[in-house]
């Protein structure tokens, strides 16, 4: 997709968006979850520290049986990660007594370290262990009073806690993958089922250009319906332009026409007199330029309008049996070699225009045989449509390239003996152009003139 792509534009924003969503809202279950994983760790520390408090505040019992219902054998396994520590404060010399999995370590103090006490009356923090571990660790100051003052310290390896957090991160990390991939690929058809009219507004508009069409067809969505209907209202108004442009023109022909014919009959009447020659003769030259102006309007208005297609292969074989029948008495033979799938992108009137000056002129300077050949060629980049490339071709004496660059300007005439304006050509070249397409003259391979009109096909 091109950057300036609408599809592109909705798609990038909404995979944006889905990202930042999914980053924030996964960091927050994270935390979330870890903070549960770390209450939920610090309740079963609290419960190991009651249980502690409870020993220490019933101390007639015998001391073989005192701390030994905690019910958690890491307490017994030395270096386990999990640890209990009471120490008697009152005295001049701290008493210490502690699980056997503290070995002869000791726990630090929180208070030491700067921890608060919380409204429960406890410490909690992270610290370092014995042999570099590290330990979530509470701790309770307890005055029994005439009994003494104790420390109780509880702590356990907060490797669980980032072993959950971390296994519930790959978890989640993998399970928010799949729902972006999925949301992604739901996002994709979204943005193609939500601009599909668009894309049909599209694919209608060039089939009204290509001629395969008049209208914008069918049911579309309420946003994109006012567009449809402009669009056939913007198709409507340029109808009716260029109908009144046709009319116009039609109209400046009949009025410029009949003066112009009034002046020749009058010049005619006076045959000897040389200035009503050169009047007919300036008459002629102003007749030529106005009928090649007026055609070049009327083409124009003509390829304004949205386009038709034409069937070239008939309007060919119909071209080539005129023209025989025309020069039939010279004995000219016209073969035409068409492509069956060539079709021209424009009216056949004008198709026949072009085509029939460049048959009539190459049959009139034919000695015995005029070749039309059509063919289709595939476009060699995307976005062009396929060309038509018509070429005619005589057995005449063929011109040389100062002879057909002089052909080629308007009006412009070899051999005034033959028939016609000198206009023909000049009409042909200004008719491709408003089409897109181009003339070229060169050498026939039968040793005459070759024509080559390129047009736009479908």
């Amino acid at each position: 997709m091109a950057a300036s792509s609408l599809a592109n534009r909705l798609f990038l924003s909404a995979t944006a968006w889905l990202v930042v969503i999914l980053a924030i809202t996964g960091v927050v279950l994270s935390s979330v979850y870890k903070d549960a994983t770390e209450r939920a760790f610090d309740r079963r520390l609290n419960l190991y520290l009651r249980t502690l408090i409870a020993e220490v505040a019933t101390p007639d019992e015998p001391p073989d049986r005192q701390f030994q219902s905690l019910g958690e054998p890491l307490f017994e396994l030395p270096l386990s990660g999990w640890y209990w520590q009471i120490t008697r404060t009152d005295t001049e010399k701290p008493e210490v007594r502690s699980s056997r999995s503290l070995w002869d370590k000791k726990l630090p103090k929180l208070e030491e370290q700067g921890a608060e006490l919380t409204a429960a009356g406890i410490r909690l923090a992270y610290v370092d262990g014995p042999e570099g571990q590290n330990l979530r660790m509470v701790e309770r100051p307890v005055d029994l009073g005439a009994d003494g003052k104790y420390l109780v310290s509880v702590a356990g390896d907060d490797t669980e806690i980032f072993d959950e957090t971390r296994s519930f991160d790959y978890y989640l990390g993998g399970t928010f993958t799949a729902l972006g991939i999925v949301l992604l690929l739901t996002t994709v058809f979204q943005v193609r089922f939500g601009l599909a009219p668009l894309k049909r507004i599209s694919e209608s508009i060039a089939d009204i250009r290509s001629g395969r069409a008049e209208r914008l067809e069918g049911e579309f969505p309420v946003e994109i319906a006012p567009l449809a209907r402009e669009t056939n209202a913007l198709i409507d108004a340029n109808r009716e332009i260029v109908e009144r442009a046709r009319t116009h023109v039609g109209n400046l022909a009949h009025a410029i026409k009949t003066p112009l014919s009034v002046i020749v009959n009058e010049a005619g009447s006076h045959p000897a007199d040389p200035f009503a020659s050169k009047v007919m003769e300036q008459a002629d030259v102003m007749r030529d330029q106005v009928a090649h102006h007026l055609e070049r309007a009327r083409i124009a208005a003509r390829v304004s309008v949205v386009a038709t297609v034409t069937e070239v292969a008939p309007a060919i074989e119909a071209l080539r049996r005129t023209m025989e029948k025309i020069h039939r008495d010279r004995g000219i033979v016209v073969e035409a070699k068409a492509d069956p799938s060539a079709k021209f992108r424009g009216e056949r009137q004008d198709l026949e225009e072009m085509v029939g000056n460049l048959v009539d002129n190459a049959c009139k300077w034919a000695t015995s045989r005029v070749l039309i050949e059509v063919l289709v060629e595939t476009p060699h980049q995307t976005g062009t449509g396929p060309r038509l490339r018509i070429i005619v071709d005589d057995d005449g004496r063929g011109l040389s390239e100062a002879e057909r660059a002089q052909v080629s300007r308007r009006g412009q005439r070899l051999d005034e003996s033959k028939p016609g304006s000198g206009l023909g050509l000049s009409i042909v070249t200004d008719l491709a152009a408003l089409y897109g397409g181009s003339l070229s003259l060169g050498g026939a391979p039968t040793g005459g003139l070759r024509a080559e009109l390129v047009l736009p096909g479908l």
